[in-house]
């Protein structure tokens, strides 16, 4: 049964763009987008489904036109897609400020490629009365244009909105918790695959999706479906989007065992899981100025507890930064985060990616000795 439902997440994220041509089609208007730090919630009250570009490995051509070498795979791969023609659904790309690539490419994307909607969204860095303040003068904006394009706001759609979020990233943080005891019943990479569904699907299909899981997952299952103890040694997986499952399952089949994570498209967009106000703009905006630190958004020495913390609780014995070739903020916060973890215990390694995934060989060595280093 688990495996059933495994494959229904494999198969929604490879059916994404047809499933959601095929609702663009029917009048169901999609709006990309970068960055977890832009308001899934109030896009979706809004009447729109948020879509997450997504980059993946491959080849890069027709970027290179456009943008420099030393932007993130990531980005050029995302940009390739686009002027493929792969995002032609969308009606709109938008852009929670974070780091300076993401920011810098909508405005490319609005110069080559086909889509008519095209809105960058500032997100203060502070968490004070001002910056909420500004925080929801950006938003009310934002509510504005949407309606331009179609969109219909209400405060009752944004609280719903909010609640269905709510469910789902309760449902994903249950899942985290089964992997810090280390008896998660999924693999690395069906992990990420799980997780990674939610931000290419309309969320409604995701929580059904998560809900039929949760339900396998549970303690009143027979006793051949409960939880397994897994072997390996347990790590923390940190740094900015790891778009391949295999290369979880790499690092687990290496003599590791990933029982926290620290990335963009994991538990740094999950936390906090909602926001703690009265309204449903104050609730939205509580919550999006409390997040989890990303290395774009916070300095590398306040994000050293956060990550150690996460370590401790997981019980990590050691740190892995899967980081993107010329990520910027993540590599510039490693030298900080590896020195000050290691003080604490916790050893580290660093790994870039390029958009090719030419490394396995390579990876494979290094993870070997890593593990060895610190005992399996």
């Amino acid at each position: 049964m688990r495996k059933k439902i495994l494959t229904k997440f494999k198969e929604a994220i490879a059916d994404s763009n047809d499933h959601l041509k095929n609702l663009a089609a029917d009048g169901q208007k999609s709006l990309g987008y970068f960055c977890t730090y832009t308001p899934v919630e109030l896009i979706y009250a809004a009447g729109f489904i948020p879509v997450r570009i997504t980059g993946g490995f491959g080849t890069v051509d027709n970027a290179y036109l456009h943008v420099p070498d030393f932007i993130c795979p990531y980005m050029k791969r995302g940009l390739e897609k686009g002027l493929a023609g792969q995002y032609d659904f969308l009606s709109g790309l938008v852009q929670g400020y974070t780091c300076d690539a993401a920011c810098g490419m909508v405005n490319i994307w609005k110069d080559i490629v086909d889509i008519d909607f095209f809105h960058a969204m500032p997100i203060p860095y502070n968490n004070t009365s001002e910056s909420v303040n500004f925080f929801k003068s950006v938003l009310n904006k934002f509510i504005k244009k949407l309606e331009t394009i179609g969109g219909s706001y209400s405060e009752s759609a944004l609280n719903d909105s909010l609640n269905l979020f709510n469910r789902i990233r309760t449902l994903q943080l249950d899942l985290y918790k089964q992997r810090y005891l280390k008896n998660s019943p999924f693999s690395a990479g069906e992990f990420m695959t799980i997780i990674d569904a939610g931000s290419v699907i309309p969320p409604e299909e995701y929580l059904q999706l998560l809900e039929k899981l949760a339900a396998t997952t549970t303690e009143n299952q027979p006793v051949e479906r409960r939880l397994i103890k897994k072997k390996g040694c347990p790590v923390l997986i940190s740094g900015s989007l790891v778009e391949r499952p295999e290369v979880m399952d790499i690092i687990e089949s290496c003599g590791g065992q990933i029982v926290a994570d620290d990335l963009c498209n994991g538990l740094r967009q999950i936390l906090p899981v909602d926001g703690r106000r009265d309204t449903p703009l104050d609730r939205l905006i509580h919550r999006y100025t409390n997040r989890f630190p990303c290395p774009s958004r916070s300095r590398a020495i306040n994000r050293v507890d956060w990550l150690a913390d996460l370590m401790k609780r997981s019980n990590a014995r050691g740190a892995i930064f899967v980081v993107q070739k010329f990520c910027t903020p993540h590599l510039s916060d490693y030298p900080i985060l590896s020195e000050k973890l290691k003080e604490k215990g916790f050893p580290t390694i660093l790994i870039e990616m390029d958009e090719s995934w030419q490394m396995e060989g390579q990876l494979r060595t290094r993870l070997e000795g890593f593990f060895e280093m610190i005992g399996n």
